[in-house]
């Protein structure tokens, strides 16, 4: 775990340091979102943050490549590349995005594009995670790796609407399936426990990390499409390594775990995301508007309504992921029924404090705090300190 651990610091230095760089480039470059009616913040903010976000997720990868620990990860196949290339594209896809505006048909295209790109690298979905099936047709196993990594990607970019939500979802979402993947990989090789699951989160984490200095409210810098992305695709690229590599019927007869888990854990990380996707899809669809059409009627636009600030309402969603991911995790160290008890805990306290905002106040001292630790509070200026609320449209 030290060997992860280390790339993860290296990513979120590579990251913390060059998000300053690129917040004076995207303002030197316009890339810098606007201030629209429908939107909560008040302020034209800098984005191309994930670029910065793509950097510290290369770093940990380059870095990897030369720690022996690990060799085997890249000797083995090309897959670590290819999620770096997969990355680079979509990547170089939210720049184009943020700076001149792509519709959302460019930025589709560009999303297939780098999942095919990484399945031609080997990171493709081969077996499902229930009795150890294969998928026999390969053209059904593109089919349903492009899906996925289309769906993740996406998912991210719509609950990227509050300052360091994304971010910290990501990070919650990914140390829990880093400690899960790492735990599997132990369990089902012994002699040799390197893993590119593992890895992948450990990088991912490491760049969301040291971005969410940045992004915190008031966020200084928005991730945009570039980082979204970037954080969407690499995370649908872990969670097909892990189903596709580790076979889970060896680690059920070991650690009597479900065999169903490897694809439950990603579920349960995105479930906010998805569950957000979700209801804007039906919800437009049914008003008769496009599905890619922006509105105000995200989960975390409901949070702030009912009467949650801004901190508190990204807290809460924090909190869910947290419950729902680590619940998740939990059933690698714990007995199933201890883990379905924490969950049902965890579940019961997450929904009283997001329907009661007034429970804010026992823990508002705690919350401003960690704000304080964080540095004194920013002067605004032109380019900085909002966010945008809406994302499949609204850069961030």
């Amino acid at each position: 775990m030290k060997v992860y651990l280390t790339l993860l610091v290296v990513s979120a230095l590579v990251t913390y340091l060059a998000t300053p760089a690129m917040r004076h480039l995207a303002i030197r470059l316009g890339a810098v979102t606007a201030v629209r009616d429908r939107d909560v913040h008040s302020v034209p903010t800098a984005r191309l943050g994930g670029v910065a976000i793509f950097l510290g997720l290369a770093a940990g990868l380059i870095l990897a490549s030369t720690i022996p620990f690990l060799s085997r990860v890249f000797e083995v196949s090309q897959s670590a590349w290819a999620v770096v290339a997969g990355a680079g594209l979509v990547c170089a896809v939210g720049v184009v995005d943020d700076v001149w505006d792509l519709d959302w048909m460019a930025k589709l295209a560009g999303q297939i594009l780098a999942a095919l790109l990484m399945a031609w690298g080997g990171v493709q979905l081969i077996a499902l995670p229930i009795g150890g099936r294969t998928i026999g047709d390969s053209y059904l196993s593109l089919i349903a790796t492009v899906v996925i990594v289309v769906v993740s990607i996406n998912a991210v970019n719509f609950v990227d609407g509050l300052d360091g939500l994304a971010a910290g979802l990501v990070v919650i979402g990914g140390v829990a399936f880093m400690v899960y993947t790492y735990a599997l990989a132990r369990d089902a090789s012994p002699g040799d426990y390197s893993s590119l699951a593992t890895l992948l989160a450990a990088v991912m984490v490491g760049a969301s990390l040291g971005f969410l200095p940045h992004n915190v409210h008031p966020a200084r810098i928005f991730m945009g499409d570039s980082g979204s992305m970037v954080l969407g695709l690499t995370f649908a690229a872990a969670s097909i390594t892990v189903t596709g590599q580790i076979d889970p019927t060896v680690v059920s007869q070991r650690a009597q775990i479900p065999a169903f888990l490897p694809m439950l854990l990603p579920l349960a990380v995105v479930a906010i995301p998805l569950l957000d996707m979700g209801l804007a899809f039906l919800r437009r669809v049914g008003k008769g508007q496009s599905p890619f059409q922006p509105d105000a009627h995200h989960l975390h636009h409901r949070l702030l309504r009912s009467g949650h600030s801004h901190r508190w309402a990204v807290a809460v969603l924090w909190l869910w992921t947290f419950v729902l991911a680590f619940s998740a995790a939990s059933v690698v160290v714990v007995r199933l029924r201890y883990a379905a008890l924490m969950l049902v805990i965890g579940l019961v306290a997450a929904a009283a404090i997001t329907y009661f905002p007034g429970l804010r106040r026992f823990f508002g001292r705690a919350w401003r705090g960690i704000g304080a630790a964080a540095g004194p509070a920013r002067k605004l200026t032109p380019e900085g300190r909002h966010q945008d609320q809406e994302t499949e449209h609204g850069k961030r």
